[in-house]
């Protein structure tokens, strides 16, 4: 009976098939078979990675997000993953995405889009371990993208701007707020400063005033009878000067005008007159 020779590469697992039927693995080498009775199928064990496609999420909230997610699995038992699934890739696939659809939906949309790291987590944590039901193990998942429907987006954009447009708006009214907080001031510290410098300029001349007087009354209060007749005599000297035809002074000091030359002058011309 002629024999088949099978060689299993490096990293991978042989499936030994006696008329259709599983018997028993080997191990990676060079392995001797009967053709037409018996079979070997090889098993990868390397890690692979697999990209999921873009697929529709619905929020808590109601809103449409496109999932986009990439892992890394390994075949951990090569019997299960071949014989107990007919496409155990593609039943792990779709029990990522039931996960994965309600972790999102038990998220509003900012706290998903915001939360990647701790959907992964949560979705490492719900997969845990396919050996048992699979034969595969997911050794990393990772959310790539998650992405808004077209409507949304423009919604989110437009609100973004709307934000942006309050922003400015409120630090220009603080602006003008503070402009005219500062001009006040400015003309408040102006007229302070002037009536000030008035109140200053006023008291100034105050006390200039009031040093005049208080050194005249200091200067009458030591001149005697000579003094004040000398300034009545200058006084009546002043009059006579003038164009008035009548001049009046007081009856006790009459007598004595008579001994002014100032005064006789003057009552001379009166007397011509």
């Amino acid at each position: 009976m002629p024999f088949g020779i099978k060689i299993v590469p490096q990293n991978n697992q042989g499936l030994v098939e006696t008329l259709g039927k599983y018997q028993r693995s080997v191990d990676s080498g060079l392995h001797i078979y009967i053709p037409l009775v018996q079979k070997i199928r090889k098993v990868s064990l390397a890690m692979e990675p697999l990209s999921l496609p873009n697929y529709s999420i619905i929020t808590k909230d109601n809103a449409d997000v496109s999932a986009s997610l990439t892992l890394n699995y390994h075949v951990t038992d090569a019997v299960k993953y071949q014989y107990e699934n007919t496409d155990s890739v593609e039943s792990m696939a779709q029990l990522v995405r039931g996960h994965l659809r309600d972790i999102i939906g038990r998220m509003e949309l900012n706290e998903a889009l915001g939360s990647t790291a701790k959907i992964n987590q949560e979705l490492a944590l719900a997969i845990g371990d396919l050996t048992n039901t699979y034969g595969i193990n997911v050794d990393r998942i990772n959310i790539d993208e998650l992405t808004p429907s077209h409507a949304i987006q423009e919604a989110m954009d437009k609100q973004l701007t709307a934000d942006r447009e309050r922003v400015a708006a409120v630090a220009k009214a603080e602006g003008e707020a503070k402009s005219i907080e500062l001009t006040t001031k400015a003309k408040n510290d102006a007229l302070m400063a002037t009536a000030k410098a008035e109140a200053d300029a006023t008291k100034t001349r105050a006390d200039a005033e009031r040093y005049r007087i208080d050194t005249v009354q200091a200067g009458l209060a030591n001149a005697d009878d000579k003094y004040f007749q000398n300034q009545s005599i200058n006084a009546y000297a002043d009059l006579a000067k003038s164009t008035a035809n009548v001049v009046v002074v007081p009856t006790d000091k009459a007598t004595d005008f008579g001994n002014l030359p100032a005064a006789g002058e003057l009552f001379g011309k009166g007397l011509k007159k």
